[in-house]
């Protein structure tokens, strides 16, 4: 597999890092949408402490792109391929379902530590870290090769360094040279898989159990499938040994998997407010990660909207579909 070894090619890589990290968000949100919020507080509150580190890492990888004297990509088509789709330069194919057995095999697998050993790799990846890994080596060489005031060229005040992100520990933080590029690197990996590549937990404080550590996004999922939270002493090879998590089924609203837009009537109808509502998300991001950093915050404001269409969608038995809607035709 061809190395990292261009400037030109580590700015490509974290472009495909933010499209990745985005992919990630819409089966994320249908898994959310469809959780009844009073039945099922515990899955809500793990399935959307992910969804906002996902949102953290796809800011991180701008963060990374931002530095080297690139400009992040949101508000194009290519990031909002039809479901199923595979994720992006990757193996595993994502769906639009509703919480269940399903969907959290689904994030199981997308959320996989890489196997001890596993060599990094740029395409075609296996897991998640293994690119991650890859975009590391490639950063390494390229600061020894140039050094680092020829890597990092961007102006400080395209990094995006605070904003309302809740219900998580994760950090937000500035790229300014390889250490602080290194370090946002290990807080997407970390989240996802844990800490030291075979513990347990990502090395944040968990905000809603303040006398633990935060379990990564594979043992959260590994939580709710086995119905027992992780606790101080267990490792990947105990499984979780603590409190009782209930997971009510029945606490589900009806999805279809991987919806369409409907023919006519008041689900076509919903359906395109939560494009038009998604899409403006995605502009207001896009803003936001190319030098106005002010404009997270509005971003963030215009999600909260889909909750409510999306929940809308799913009382009349539908689903939303992330299709694209060219800025031109926006609302």
């Amino acid at each position: 597999m061809k190395p990292i070894d261009t400037l030109d090619s580590l700015r490509e890589h974290l472009q495909w890092a933010i499209e990745l990290e985005h992919a990630t968000l819409p089966p994320y949100l249908c898994a959310l949408y469809s959780l009844d919020p009073e039945r099922n507080p515990e899955a809500v509150q793990v399935v959307s402490s992910v969804f906002v580190e996902e949102m953290i890492h796809l800011a991180l990888a701008a963060n990374l792109l931002n530095a080297l004297g690139g400009r992040p990509e949101l508000d194009t088509p290519r990031m909002m391929q039809r479901y199923p789709r595979r994720l992006p330069h990757g193996e595993l194919e994502l769906s639009l379902v509703p919480f269940g057995p399903e969907a959290l095999e689904m994030f199981l697998r997308l959320e996989q530590p890489a196997p001890p050993g596993a060599p990094p790799e740029g395409d075609d990846y296996e897991t998640i870290a293994q690119f991650y890994d890859a975009i590391e080596e490639g950063l390494r060489r390229l600061c020894t090769e140039l050094g680092e005031s020829a890597v990092f060229t961007s102006d400080p005040a395209r990094q995006v360094t605070a904003g309302p992100f809740r219900h998580s520990g994760g950090r937000l933080t500035a790229v300014k040279d390889l250490g602080s590029a290194l370090a946002a690197l290990e807080e997407i990996v970390e989240q996802g898989e844990g800490t030291a590549r075979g513990e347990v937990w990502d090395g944040d404080q968990d905000i809603f159990h303040p006398d633990r550590e935060e379990v990564a996004h594979y043992y959260r999922f590994q939580e709710l499938k086995l119905g027992r939270r992780f606790q101080r002493g267990d490792s990947p090879q105990s499984g979780p040994t603590g409190e009782a998590i209930t997971v009510d089924p029945d606490g589900v609203y009806p999805m279809p998997p991987n919806p369409r837009l409907d023919d006519a009537g008041p689900v076509r109808d919903a359906q395109e407010d939560f494009n038009h509502t998604y899409c403006a998300v995605l502009q207001l991001l896009e803003q936001a990660l190319n030098g106005n950093p002010k404009m997270l915050g509005p971003a963030t404001g215009t999600m909260y909207a889909l909750k409510a269409q999306a929940q809308a969608l799913m009382k009349l038995q539908a689903g939303p579909t992330f299709d694209y809607v060219e800025p031109e035709l926006r609302r």
